[in-house]
């Protein structure tokens, strides 16, 4: 029986099934959920029809109270806008669930991208002894960040996770249970997560996911591509941040840095402990019994009572090998795979599990540095000359390239050197611990001069490290003008002969971190893309001329806005210019759970990771940039970013965020540790605004300006000069470009202006709302033209029902939310201020956040 297209297999597994699970949710026999459930679509319609009429949110609110509910009190009402949030919110959450237990049917685990499918083109092609030797040094790291756009509780991710289980069973018992408990649990969190409590969450993932589906990948790799041979690169691993970025979170103290290392430690000595109890069953031979016995004891041991146990990793792995030999030699080879994979799993996780990254912005290194400096010379110390501060740029850095001694810091009373300087020695302490690859990169966020990184070597050596620094740094390149020096700042430290030689020790690799989200914010969506996709062709060239391999670190987030949508497909798309032998990447929030949730998902994103990164390279047709493309590419680049520019500062741009959009409720949602905007100033200022407000604010709104803006006006500009063909050629011929517009459609896809078409009538705001929807119209016009597309996403119908489906679901809730939005407006201009109705209608907006970002599953 033929394979049923992928549409048809989505509307078979998801779209029925929602229908079906939905309707026994709205039959549960709780009072509250009846009625609302009743209610629900009545509303539901009152919205589409409403909309379609060009109706305002204000308007299709009252006429469905007016309609259905005329007899409800005014606080009758508000509650049931109170119900239909909760209700659509689990709503959400059930779909969530389908479509992950679907995963596996509507994607096709074994084609393109996966690596059977690579592994078969190699073969065809004679390219498997190639593709061994790439991936004898390739190598993928996702890491985890903090960030907060994950809404869901760990109760209701725990009820998922059972309910996707029990929908791919067509278990009805279990899925009416579970439902009904979903709609008994809450959602709101009313006290913010630690640090640590944001640490634990995602170390859930690396527990129940990351653990197995990494596992599989590299078993997948060593049987049937190395025909069974050890492989001595890792090949994937992890990163994370969680209890170790610094950068403006006050709450990460260097107790919580050693605190999560230790959590990390403690989780994978348990998964190699449940392993090893598994495995006991099967090793009932004999002289191996008793070793799994004792090795299950000091297991044990090392997680319950640290200081009795004497395992290390080196005797755990030799012992594995050891009882791995003897049942080849003596028991033809018995349960030999099982052994296996649990040693790739110790070459994979170590006794660390994931390598924890420490980051700060330059501007707090720079104060607590010269802070620092300040006391030692006011104390008497020798490390600094008296004249330190005094000195010029250039004479500073070979003061900090050729620093001697340690630091005593008793000396320091300040609260915030303190904090940082034992951050650095926390690094080695966790090293001492878990092992060099648990803690061995510092990034430096907005780095923007040699000085800065130099600053933070000369710390590193006198306060922890000495002459033997295990420690890579790693400088993050974020606005357009920090991407356009990065080159220069990169070849100043490696003609510097002591950083070239602490290269050297640390194998002449180099880590260079490049930030979507706050370039897309600083640039606009084309020239933040295309600024990082030439900074990586300039940084390349200059690591090359030096010997030095770059490793390019992506920060992306969830949306196209912040660098995420068709992720794999950039890394495919690269060309020979941009050095490619690791992928890394900021995987956050929602982007945790929507592409690497379950075991399908987790393996089936990070396969297509590593064949996209392979591809890039085995691909002979994948070459460079014509220079005419190149031109044309540069030329659209610069006119979208004097839109973008323009629109930015325009004096509407700040007020508009701040009075029309949801951006000063994302603190109340208490989703995340970290404060929402950098600066303590109570003005709101551009520069402060963090981009995961700043882009999800956007997306709240539905009109996803991050994603687009400025890409239709350099189009138009072309088609008014009869040059529309250079576009179309630029679009055929080169990959990168094709997805970056592909990547912009899914932006104007979750778009839907009449939600705020109201605006337009606004006396301060009307004007700024009519520039965003005529550069959205323009954009879709042309962006259908350049592609020969009919509709948006037109060549993906299975990831556009998705989104159809959530934009469905989530309608009401964007209709409450624009409703409270615009009575909050109403009653702070009224003559007398009633707050407690304010207060209500806020709470109402903080509440509507949540099944909106859900239901984006990439939004933020």
């Amino acid at each position: 029986m033929p394979t049923q297209p992928k549409l048809t297999r989505f509307k078979q597994n998801v779209m029925s099934k929602y229908q079906i699970y939905n309707s026994i949710f709205m039959t549960l026999p709780f009072d509250t959920i009846t009625k609302t459930g009743a209610l629900l679509p009545l509303f539901h319609e009152t919205c589409e029809n409403g909309f379609k009429a060009g109706d305002n949110p204000t308007t299709i609110v009252e006429s469905f109270f007016n309609k259905y509910q005329a007899r409800r009190s005014k606080e009758s009402q508000i509650n049931l806008l109170f119900r239909f949030i909760q209700y659509i919110e689990r709503q959400v959450v059930l779909f969530d669930a389908i479509e992950d237990a679907a995963f596996p049917v509507v994607n096709n685990m074994d084609g393109i991208g996966t690596l059977r499918s690579l592994k078969e083109s190699a073969s065809s092609e004679n390219k498997l002894e190639e593709l061994q030797q790439y991936l004898e040094e390739f190598k993928v790291r996702i890491v985890l960040t903090a960030h907060p756009t994950q809404f869901y509780p760990g109760s209701v991710l725990g009820i998922i996770t059972d309910l996707t289980e029990a929908i791919k069973k067509n278990d009805l018992l279990t899925i009416n249970d579970l439902l009904a408990q979903l709609g008994k649990t809450p959602f709101f969190k009313h006290q913010k997560p630690t640090p640590y409590d944001e640490a634990v969450s995602l170390i859930w993932y690396l527990e129940h996911v990351f653990y197995y589906s990494f596992g599989s990948i590299y078993d997948y790799i060593q049987q049937n591509i190395f025909d069974g041979k050890h492989i001595e690169n890792d090949i994937i691993n992890i990163g994370f941040w969680p209890g170790g970025d610094r950068d403006g979170n006050p709450f990460v103290t260097p107790e919580i840095t050693i605190k999560v290392a230790q959590r990390l430690k403690e989780s994978i000595l348990k998964n190699y402990y449940r392993d090893v109890r598994r495995l006991k069953r099967k090793l009932t031979f004999k002289n191996i019994e008793e070793r799994m016995s004792e090795i299950e004891k000091q297991l044990y041991l090392a997680f319950t009572s640290p200081e009795k146990s004497t395992i290390t990793l080196e005797h755990f792995v030799s012992e594995l090998e050891s009882i791995k030999e003897i049942v080849i030699k003596d028991h033809q080879s018995l349960y030999a795979n099982e052994i296996n994979s649990l040693l790739n799993k110790t070459h994979l996780f170590g006794f660390h599990f994931g390598a924890l990254d420490i980051r700060q912005d330059s501007r707090a290194h720079a104060a607590v540095f010269n802070t620092m400096v300040d006391t030692l010379i006011d104390s008497g110390n020798q490390i600094f000359p008296a004249n330190y501060q005094d000195l010029s740029e250039q004479e500073q850095i070979k003061v900090l390239s050729e620093i001697k001694g340690k630091v005593d810091l008793s000396l320091f009373q300040d609260e915030t050197v303190l904090k940082t300087l034992e951050t650095m020695k926390a690094i080695k302490t966790i090293q001492e611990d878990n092992g060099e690859p648990a803690a061995n990169r510092y990034i430096i966020s907005n780095n923007q001069t040699t000085l800065h990184v130099m600053q933070l070597f000369a710390m590193l050596k006198i306060v922890a490290f000495e002459d033997e620094m295990t420690v890579d740094i790693g400088p993050l390149f974020e606005t357009i003008t920090d991407l356009e020096n990065a080159p220069a700042v990169m070849e100043e430290l490696y003609t510097n002969p002591q950083y070239a030689a602490h290269l050297k020790k640390r194998g002449n690799k180099q880590t260079i971190m490049l930030g979507f989200s706050d370039g897309t914010k600083d640039g606009g969506y084309l020239m933040a893309n295309w600024g990082i996709f030439k900074a990586k062709e300039r940084l390349t060239e200059v690591s090359r001329k030096y010997d030095v391999t770059v490793i390019f670190f992506d920060g992306r987030g969830g949306p196209p806005a912040r660098g995420g949508g068709k992720t794999h497909q950039f890394y495919a798309s690269l060309g020979p210019t941009i050095e490619d032998k690791e992928v890394q990447l900021t995987i956050q929030g929602q982007t945790i759970s929507s592409n690497f949730g379950t075991l399908d998902s987790s393996q089936y994103n990070l396969e297509q990771l590593i064949s996209s990164g392979i591809l890039n390279r085995l691909n002979d047709t994948n070459l460079a940039m014509t220079p005419e493309n190149v031109t044309v590419m540069d030329d659209l680049a610069k006119l979208s970013y004097k839109a973008y520019s323009d629109f930015k500062s325009h004096p509407m741009f700040v007020p508009y965020l701040e009075r029309m959009s949801t951006l000063k409720y994302y603190a109340k949602t208490n989703i995340g540790s970290r404060p929402s905007k950098r600066g303590n100033s109570d003005k709101l200022v551009f520069e402060d605004l963090r981009a995961i407000p700043f882009v999800g604010s956007w997306s709240q709104l539905k009109q996803n300006v991050p994603g687009f803006f400025g890409v239709g006006t350099a189009l138009k500009q072309y088609e008014d000069q009869g040059e529309f063909d250079k576009v179309k050629h630029l679009y055929h011929s080169s990959n990168f470009f094709k997805t970056l517009i592909q990547n912009s459609m899914m932006s104007l896809s979750k778009s839907f202006f009449d939600l705020t078409k109201y605006m337009a009538d606004d006396e301060e705001f009307g004007e700024f709302w009519n520039i965003i929807y005529s550069e959205y119209e323009i954009s879709k016009r042309l962006l259908l033209k350049l592609t020969g597309s009919d509709e948006l996403m037109e060549d993906e119908p299975a990831g556009k029902a998705s989104i159809d489906v959530r934009e469905s679901i989530v309608l009401p809730l964007l209709t409450i939310q624009q409703y409270a939005l615009k009575k909050i407006q109403e009653l702070e201009r009224a003559e007398v201020r009633d707050q407690e109705q304010i207060d209500i209608y806020e709470k109402i907006v903080t509440r509507s956040l949540f099944g909106n970002i859900n239901a984006s599953r990439n939004s933020a």
